[in-house]
């Protein structure tokens, strides 16, 4: 998975986002279990925040998000780490085989916050939803007292080509005619 970095202002305050992509998580045969690569077990140990995504014309990708969160649990059992989740591709109403209702109630259950966005037709949208959790980061991170959470002493992950992503990400980012998919 590639690995995305951005600084913003938000709330008056300079914010260093770093986003991994992780992809080929997938759930193994029929069982609600995960098949994941070390990496993105990497990943998790280093994060402050999680979004999960799926696309509402794809079932299998939102089943593959209980097991992951369950993953992400047993990794960090104890933590209160903020969660976003995402339910993508909303301008494809008719090919959706995942219901709002589904989404709300998955969201509920993990204790996380609920878009339904198109990243292709809505940017502001994809931009709300990541402005969100880092302000839920931020309230997290600033009762922490100083205590640090198990797996920070971990080197966050380094992306082999960061200029590369760092001028397609500003491109996206900056072009609203332009697809979020591009990324």
């Amino acid at each position: 998975g590639a690995l995305y970095s951005r600084k913003f202002t938000l709330d008056g305050e300079q914010v260093s986002l770093q986003v991994q992509d992780t992809p080929f998580v997938s759930l193994e045969d029929d069982t609600d279990s995960i098949c994941c690569q070390e990496q993105i077990n990497r990943s998790i140990y280093w994060a402050d925040g999680f979004v999960f995504v799926y696309s509402i014309t794809d079932y299998e990708s939102y089943r593959v998000i209980r097991p992951l969160h369950q993953h992400i649990r047993r990794i960090h059992p104890t933590a209160n780490i903020p969660l976003l989740l995402v339910a993508n591709k909303g301008d494809l109403l008719r090919a959706r085989h995942v219901s709002s209702t589904e989404g709300l109630q998955l969201a509920a259950e993990l204790g996380g916050s609920y878009h339904e966005l198109s990243a292709r037709e809505n940017c502001a949208g994809v931009t709300e939803a990541f402005q969100q959790l880092c302000q839920d980061v931020g309230r997290v991170l600033g009762s922490c007292s100083g205590e640090k959470r198990r797996g920070l002493h971990l080197v966050r992950p380094k992306s082999p080509n960061m200029q590369d992503l760092k001028r397609r990400l500003k491109q996206a980012l900056t072009s609203k005619g332009k697809s979020a998919t591009a990324l």
